[in-house]
Protein backbone atom coordinates (compact mmCIF):
# COMPACT_ATOMS: atom_id res chain seq x y z
CA UNK A 1 0.00 0.00 0.00
CA UNK A 2 0.84 3.36 0.43
CA UNK A 3 0.00 5.01 3.51
CA UNK A 4 2.63 7.88 3.68
CA UNK A 5 4.86 10.21 1.67
CA UNK A 6 6.96 13.10 1.13
CA UNK A 7 6.34 16.03 -1.90
CA UNK A 8 9.28 18.68 -0.66
CA UNK A 9 10.14 20.29 -3.79
CA UNK A 10 8.48 23.72 -4.69
CA UNK A 11 5.85 25.13 -6.69
CA UNK A 12 8.57 26.22 -9.16
CA UNK A 13 9.76 23.08 -9.19
CA UNK A 14 6.40 21.13 -9.67
CA UNK A 15 5.05 23.32 -12.59
CA UNK A 16 8.51 23.13 -14.65
CA UNK A 17 8.75 19.00 -13.97
CA UNK A 18 5.07 18.13 -15.14
CA UNK A 19 4.73 21.04 -17.62
CA UNK A 20 1.63 22.61 -15.38
CA UNK A 21 -0.13 25.67 -17.23
CA UNK A 22 -2.38 26.89 -14.08
CA UNK A 23 -2.37 26.54 -10.43
CA UNK A 24 -4.74 26.97 -7.79
CA UNK A 25 -2.22 27.33 -4.79
CA UNK A 26 0.99 26.95 -3.55
CA UNK A 27 2.04 23.57 -2.23
CA UNK A 28 4.46 23.88 1.08
CA UNK A 29 7.43 21.50 1.74
CA UNK A 30 5.94 18.16 3.04
CA UNK A 31 7.92 15.36 4.85
CA UNK A 32 5.49 13.20 6.04
CA UNK A 33 2.14 13.15 4.54
CA UNK A 34 -1.08 11.07 5.64
CA UNK A 35 -4.13 10.37 4.79
CA UNK A 36 -7.06 12.87 4.74
CA UNK A 37 -4.52 15.62 4.36
CA UNK A 38 -3.87 17.79 1.61
CA UNK A 39 -2.23 17.03 -1.61
CA UNK A 40 -1.06 18.14 -4.74
CA UNK A 41 -2.19 17.13 -7.47
CA UNK A 42 -2.20 17.44 -11.68
CA UNK A 43 -5.32 17.06 -13.90
CA UNK A 44 -5.86 17.85 -17.36
CA UNK A 45 -8.94 20.05 -17.46
CA UNK A 46 -11.42 22.04 -19.88
CA UNK A 47 -11.40 21.35 -23.74
CA UNK A 48 -7.63 22.01 -23.71
CA UNK A 49 -6.66 20.01 -21.50
CA UNK A 50 -4.93 22.43 -19.39
CA UNK A 51 -2.94 20.80 -16.79
CA UNK A 52 -4.00 22.60 -13.65
CA UNK A 53 -2.48 22.20 -10.10
CA UNK A 54 -4.73 21.61 -6.84
CA UNK A 55 -4.91 20.36 -3.49
CA UNK A 56 -6.67 17.55 -3.32
CA UNK A 57 -7.75 15.37 0.34
CA UNK A 58 -5.91 12.09 0.14
CA UNK A 59 -9.02 9.36 0.74
CA UNK A 60 -11.35 9.36 -2.34
CA UNK A 61 -14.91 10.05 -1.60
CA UNK A 62 -17.05 8.62 -4.62
CA UNK A 63 -19.65 10.99 -6.30
CA UNK A 64 -22.21 8.69 -5.07
CA UNK A 65 -20.97 8.21 -1.30
CA UNK A 66 -23.84 9.22 1.22
CA UNK A 67 -20.82 10.65 3.43
CA UNK A 68 -17.59 10.92 3.52
CA UNK A 69 -17.02 8.04 6.30
CA UNK A 70 -15.76 5.73 3.38
CA UNK A 71 -12.43 8.15 2.03
CA UNK A 72 -10.00 6.30 4.83
CA UNK A 73 -10.69 3.27 3.33
CA UNK A 74 -10.32 4.17 0.18
CA UNK A 75 -6.41 6.23 0.00
CA UNK A 76 -5.37 3.24 -1.95
CA UNK A 77 -6.91 1.81 -5.70
CA UNK A 78 -5.36 -2.06 -6.54
CA UNK A 79 -4.26 -1.18 -10.17
CA UNK A 80 -5.71 -5.00 -10.71
CA UNK A 81 -8.89 -4.13 -10.03
CA UNK A 82 -9.73 -0.89 -10.18
CA UNK A 83 -11.68 -1.08 -13.12
CA UNK A 84 -14.06 -3.49 -10.92
CA UNK A 85 -14.64 -1.84 -8.10
CA UNK A 86 -17.85 0.56 -8.64
CA UNK A 87 -15.76 2.85 -6.15
CA UNK A 88 -12.98 3.67 -8.67
CA UNK A 89 -14.27 2.44 -12.03
CA UNK A 90 -15.85 6.05 -12.42
CA UNK A 91 -13.21 7.74 -12.22
CA UNK A 92 -10.86 5.45 -13.83
CA UNK A 93 -12.69 6.20 -16.83
CA UNK A 94 -12.83 10.34 -16.32
CA UNK A 95 -10.53 11.37 -13.29
CA UNK A 96 -6.95 10.50 -13.48
CA UNK A 97 -4.97 12.41 -12.23
CA UNK A 98 -1.09 13.10 -11.16
CA UNK A 99 0.50 13.11 -7.44
CA UNK A 100 3.66 14.73 -7.53
CA UNK A 101 5.78 13.03 -4.91
CA UNK A 102 9.30 12.57 -4.00
CA UNK A 103 9.43 9.58 -1.75
CA UNK A 104 7.24 7.21 0.19
CA UNK A 105 7.61 5.33 3.45
CA UNK A 106 7.17 1.60 4.21
CA UNK A 107 7.22 -0.21 7.69
CA UNK A 108 8.70 -3.33 8.46
CA UNK A 109 6.16 -5.50 10.07
CA UNK A 110 8.05 -7.28 12.19
CA UNK A 111 10.75 -4.25 13.72
CA UNK A 112 8.47 -1.56 12.92
CA UNK A 113 11.34 0.14 10.82
CA UNK A 114 10.27 2.76 8.48
CA UNK A 115 12.07 2.68 5.42
CA UNK A 116 12.67 5.95 2.93
CA UNK A 117 11.66 5.02 -0.42
CA UNK A 118 12.33 6.97 -3.60
CA UNK A 119 13.63 7.13 -7.35
CA UNK A 120 17.25 7.69 -7.23
CA UNK A 121 18.86 11.15 -6.72
CA UNK A 122 15.33 12.06 -5.06
CA UNK A 123 14.44 13.75 -7.98
CA UNK A 124 10.48 14.27 -8.15
CA UNK A 125 8.08 11.35 -9.92
CA UNK A 126 4.10 11.09 -10.16
CA UNK A 127 2.24 8.85 -8.27
CA UNK A 128 -0.94 7.29 -10.23
CA UNK A 129 -4.03 9.10 -8.83
CA UNK A 130 -7.72 8.93 -9.34
CA UNK A 131 -10.03 11.62 -7.87
CA UNK A 132 -13.59 12.45 -7.27
CA UNK A 133 -15.89 15.72 -6.76
CA UNK A 134 -18.45 14.94 -3.73
CA UNK A 135 -21.58 17.54 -2.97
CA UNK A 136 -22.74 17.15 0.30
CA UNK A 137 -26.64 17.85 1.31
CA UNK A 138 -25.82 21.61 1.71
CA UNK A 139 -24.45 21.99 -1.41
CA UNK A 140 -20.63 22.23 -0.52
CA UNK A 141 -18.44 20.24 -2.26
CA UNK A 142 -15.46 18.27 -1.38
CA UNK A 143 -12.70 17.18 -4.33
CA UNK A 144 -10.60 14.12 -2.95
CA UNK A 145 -8.03 11.27 -4.45
CA UNK A 146 -6.79 7.72 -3.91
CA UNK A 147 -3.01 6.43 -5.26
CA UNK A 148 -3.30 3.53 -7.02
CA UNK A 149 -0.71 0.34 -6.05
CA UNK A 150 0.89 -2.02 -7.84
CA UNK A 151 3.10 -5.47 -6.57
CA UNK A 152 6.26 -4.24 -5.22
CA UNK A 153 9.36 -4.96 -6.83
CA UNK A 154 12.46 -6.19 -5.78
CA UNK A 155 13.41 -3.27 -3.74
CA UNK A 156 10.20 -2.53 -2.02
CA UNK A 157 9.39 -6.43 -1.58
CA UNK A 158 11.34 -7.21 1.65
CA UNK A 159 9.00 -4.78 3.35
CA UNK A 160 6.07 -4.67 1.95
CA UNK A 161 4.53 -6.56 -1.33
CA UNK A 162 2.49 -3.57 -2.15
CA UNK A 163 4.07 -0.44 -3.51
CA UNK A 164 2.53 2.71 -4.72
CA UNK A 165 2.05 2.66 -9.17
CA UNK A 166 4.88 5.34 -9.91
CA UNK A 167 4.61 6.34 -13.43
CA UNK A 168 8.10 5.65 -15.38
CA UNK A 169 8.50 8.94 -17.74
CA UNK A 170 6.41 11.77 -19.54
CA UNK A 171 4.67 9.72 -22.19
CA UNK A 172 3.19 7.38 -19.00
CA UNK A 173 1.96 10.57 -17.67
CA UNK A 174 0.85 12.62 -20.28
CA UNK A 175 -1.08 8.94 -21.54
CA UNK A 176 -2.47 8.52 -18.05
CA UNK A 177 -3.59 11.89 -18.27
CA UNK A 178 -5.65 11.81 -21.83
CA UNK A 179 -9.00 10.63 -20.58
CA UNK A 180 -10.35 11.05 -23.79
CA UNK A 181 -7.70 9.02 -25.30
CA UNK A 182 -7.26 6.07 -23.71
CA UNK A 183 -9.31 4.16 -22.07
CA UNK A 184 -9.38 1.64 -18.57
CA UNK A 185 -8.20 -1.24 -20.98
CA UNK A 186 -5.03 0.93 -22.61
CA UNK A 187 -3.58 1.47 -19.02
CA UNK A 188 -2.37 -1.56 -18.04
CA UNK A 189 0.68 -1.48 -18.92
CA UNK A 190 1.67 1.42 -16.81
CA UNK A 191 0.79 -0.54 -13.78
CA UNK A 192 3.91 -2.12 -14.18
CA UNK A 193 6.38 -1.78 -10.95
CA UNK A 194 9.00 1.08 -11.33
CA UNK A 195 12.54 -0.22 -11.74
CA UNK A 196 14.34 -1.62 -9.01
CA UNK A 197 17.73 -0.05 -10.41
CA UNK A 198 16.21 3.48 -10.37
CA UNK A 199 15.19 3.49 -6.70
CA UNK A 200 17.07 4.17 -2.87
CA UNK A 201 16.03 3.21 0.19
CA UNK A 202 17.23 4.04 3.61
CA UNK A 203 16.20 3.43 7.34
CA UNK A 204 14.71 6.97 8.43
CA UNK A 205 13.92 7.73 12.06
CA UNK A 206 10.05 6.31 13.92
CA UNK A 207 9.30 9.59 14.58
CA UNK A 208 7.20 9.25 10.48
CA UNK A 209 5.34 7.06 12.83
CA UNK A 210 3.06 10.38 13.80
CA UNK A 211 1.68 12.30 11.59
CA UNK A 212 2.11 15.17 13.72
CA UNK A 213 5.87 15.01 13.19
CA UNK A 214 6.63 16.79 9.46
CA UNK A 215 10.24 18.32 9.22
CA UNK A 216 13.24 17.24 6.85
CA UNK A 217 14.98 15.55 9.59
CA UNK A 218 12.46 12.15 9.16
CA UNK A 219 14.51 11.55 5.80
CA UNK A 220 18.19 11.80 7.33
CA UNK A 221 19.42 8.47 6.45
CA UNK A 222 19.94 6.38 10.10
CA UNK A 223 23.37 5.07 9.15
Amino acid sequence: MCGRFTMHHDAAEIVARFDVQGSLFEPQARYNIAPTQPVAAIAAQGPSAERLLEPLRWGLVPFWAKDTAIASKLINARSETVQEKPSFKHALSRRRCLIPADGFYEWDRKTKQPTHFRVRDGELFAFAGLYEEWHAPDGSSLRTCTVLTTQANALVAPIHERMPVILQNKDDEAMWLEVGRYKPLDLQSLFSPFPTDQMDAFFVSKRVGSPANDDPLLIGAII
